[in-house]
């Protein structure tokens, strides 16, 4: 083998796999569409915050617009993925797109005329939210059919890509954009940013959910029966429970501001840098990724993986250097990553085509509402306690819940990429 064939195989057991991208052209269409609108959307979501403080001058007012997105997407989010398992995926993310783009031209319309209602920022965070609830379940079950399984490891790990790239590069542009242009500006790049999502929706072919048989079942398809399902799963519903370890035990994210200063004699800026750590950590795991689709167990890895952030946030906890807390951040960021993309995997690989939809929906609620809920659970016990208690004991107790998970339920750890069953 020639030296360049070599490095050539070693770059591709390393970098992330791109596959997927060259194989379909219908996926390198979404996945480039999801990244520009998701650095967008994290433009907007950092300037509708901005605004909001301008107009009232308040830190309540601005986490009321967290709320405004969290509720839709908890309460819809079971809803919408019975919806994209009964009609065409390729119109309801169609719709929903250009509902979502829509909503940013009321934005940058309203800026542009002067009107300053902290109300219409709500309203269209909300209705935000709504589009993103539709959208994300028949996105994302709509990947199964558009690549064979044994590309779907890589192709989650490109999606991780893109979602923790527009958490960072979103809300830096915007900051910039809004600092030398203003908020209409920020609104209007968000606009157009859109319309690579909405080409992306509007080149796939059809995709109805069901064949055969199921196309029968996605006729009838209920919030219900997808719940029914789910309790019948146990390796599936282990995918669920082993994240709501990490993101309610050991989601330090809420402490960040206190820990800031406490530990590390720093201000806003080094909060800055401790939100940042994990999803940095989260974007190099999935640039080099490349090693993802050779591994099989996947429940394995997820358990490992969640071990993982649990042990990384607890060191965290103890460590009062910002520099080995910002390495122990991204650890946990990168360790997250990859279980997302084996519990994406495996939701939907081992999910026949009919339900996938009502499961992306039940993604939705614990992805949204679990770290919400450990943001509650870490600032109670840092404040019955401390900060390094909520933390270190947080992290630790990860580690613990998932290892009581994994031989409660031992046929997790032996799920099998190459013969899935839920």
């Amino acid at each position: 083998m020639t030296e360049t064939a070599e490095q050539g195989v070693s770059r591709t057991r390393i970098l992330a796999d791109l596959t997927p991208l060259r194989a379909s052209p219908d996926y390198r269409r979404l996945w480039f569409g999801n990244t520009v609108t998701w650095i967008g959307q994290g433009m907007t979501a950092l300037a509708v915050s901005l605004q909001v403080y301008d107009i009232t001058g308040s830190a309540f007012s601005v986490g009321l617009t967290g709320f405004c997105s969290l509720v839709p997407l908890v309460l819809l989010g079971l809803y919408s993925g019975a919806v994209a398992d009964r009609v065409d995926r390729r119109k309801l993310g169609l719709f929903s797109a250009a509902g979502s783009f829509l909503l940013s031209v009321v934005l940058a319309a309203a800026t542009f005329a002067g009107v300053e209602s902290v109300a219409l920022l709500y309203a269209v965070v909300a209705l935000q939210a709504v589009c993103f609830a539709l959208n994300s379940p028949a996105r994302s079950s709509m990947i199964a059919r558009l690549l064979p399984a044994e590309q779907l490891p890589a192709a989650n790990a490109l999606n991780a890509m893109t979602s923790t790239t527009g958490g960072l590069a979103g809300p830096m542009l915007g900051g910039l954009i809004v600092g030398w242009w203003g908020y209409e500006a920020a609104y209007t790049v968000d606009a157009v940013t859109f319309t690579a999502s909405l080409y992306a929706m509007w080149r796939l072919p059809s995709i109805l959910p069901g064949r055969g048989e199921g196309e029968k079942a996605a006729r009838r398809a209920s919030v219900r029966d997808g719940l029914r399902f789910l309790g019948s799963r146990p390796t599936l519903r282990m995918t669920f429970f082993s994240d709501l370890c990490a993101m309610v035990l050991a989601h330090p994210r809420a402490l960040f501001p206190v820990v800031a200063v406490v530990w590390f004699g720093g201000d806003a800026r080094t909060t800055g840098l401790l939100v940042a750590a994990p999803a940095l950590g989260a974007l190099l795991g999935s640039v080099f990724s490349g090693w993802l689709g050779r591994v099989h167990r996947h429940g394995l890895a997820v358990l490992v993986a969640v071990a993982c952030w649990g042990g990384a946030v607890a060191v965290f906890g103890l460590t009062r250097q910002l520099w080995l807390g910002l390495v122990m951040l991204a650890l946990a960021g990168c360790a997250d990553s990859v279980s997302m993309v084996f519990r994406n995997t495996m939701l939907q690989a081992a999910v026949p085509d009919e339900m996938r939809g009502r499961l992306q929906g039940v993604f939705i609620v614990v992805v949204a509402g679990g770290p919400r809920l450990g943001d509650l659970v870490a600032g109670s016990v840092a404040d019955l306690t401390s900060p390094a208690v909520a933390v270190t004991g947080g992290g630790l107790a990860c580690v613990l819940a998932v290892c009581l998970l994994a031989v409660w339920r031992r046929g997790f750890a032996r799920y099998d990429a190459r013969d899935p069953q839920p």
